[in-house]
């Protein structure tokens, strides 16, 4: 008999992709807004609904819901769904567990590396590092607090927290926005461009969440971003060189993307580096460390 793994956030690019991935290895059930296939079910965050049958005989729950955090200004209403799309759905997640008595091998929850917040500076962190004092980081930090309860009430044997940094993948996400201005001769870097990007290819980040669920020594927080670091001119000079096309347009203003984006442009304009020693120690390998063999891969996709 395979295990069976509950997916949330079953529509994300993660979601999908990991779902090929581990496939063969696991029966896969997907919580969704809107059942369409047999082992998908159904659940409702605002409502506190869900399909309770989702949860029976599961042994592990990955966790990758969560409202985008780039993709609308951050106005009031817009942070508390940033807030609530991954706390609440914990949530209820962690009650049916609880009035179903039933206690998970893993439970694996998407972060950010936001954690630490988005201040460039020379530092570079890691697991051990204390919260920035942003946004951002009160959201993941409130978000990783949700999957410690699943430990804490004892629904869960271990629980692991996957700070996951910008997610390069040809389909979706950062690339997919930064490549066409660049094909039509109007891409630029952002602000100084010399804010940190940490950075991961969508295949790595799916071979995280495997490892993570294949091997039961891996627990608590660990840093999602590729050994390489870049700063947001290099990414876009390679991504550039890489498309076989110049940029002639001047760096985008900070003032204009403030006015633009609001208070998401902090995110945009200023980041900070990760270390991934720990994911590494642990024996996971990257597939893509470097970010021209990342981009050579996506780009001729």
């Amino acid at each position: 008999m395979k295990e069976i793994v509950l997916i949330t956030g079953a529509s994300g690019m993660i979601a999908r992709q990991l779902a090929e991935k581990i496939g063969n290895d696991y029966e896969l059930r997907f919580l969704t807004r809107k059942k369409k296939r047999s082992n998908e079910y159904e659940w409702d965050i605002n409502k506190g609904s869900i399909d309770e049958t989702a949860l029976e005989n599961v042994s592990h729950i990955i966790h990758l819901a969560g409202a985008n955090i780039s993709e609308k200004r951050w106005t009031p209403e817009r942070k508390r769904e940033l807030i609530s799309s991954r706390i609440d759905s914990a949530e209820l997640l962690r009650n049916t567990l609880k009035k179903k008595n039933i206690k998970l091998k893993s439970f694996i929850s998407a972060s950010g590396i936001n954690y630490y917040g988005t201040e460039t500076s020379e530092k570079i962190f890691t697991e051990n590092d204390p919260p920035g004092n942003d946004f951002l980081s009160e959201v993941v930090v409130l978000w990783e607090r949700a999957a410690d309860d699943f430990l804490e009430q004892n629904l869960a044997e271990r629980i692991v927290k996957i700070r996951t940094a910008v997610v390069l993948s040809e389909k979706d996400g950062a690339l997919k926005k930064m490549v066409p201005p660049i094909q039509y001769y109007i891409g630029s870097p952002l602000g100084s461009g010399k804010q940190y990007m940490p950075w991961i290819h969508i295949d790595d980040i799916c071979s995280i969440y495997e490892f993570a669920l294949k091997n039961s020594t891996v627990k608590g927080p660990y840093n999602a971003v590729a050994p390489q670091h870049a700063i947001n001119i290099d990414l876009t000079k390679k991504i550039a060189k890489e498309l076989g096309k110049p940029l002639f347009m001047p760096n985008v203003p900070g003032f204009v993307l403030k006015l633009l984006f609001g208070e998401l442009a902090t995110a945009i304009l200023e980041g900070s580096r990760a270390s991934s020693q720990k994911i590494q120690e642990a024996g996971f390998r990257f597939k893509f460390p470097d970010l021209n063999d990342a981009l050579k891969d996506l780009l001729k996709k």
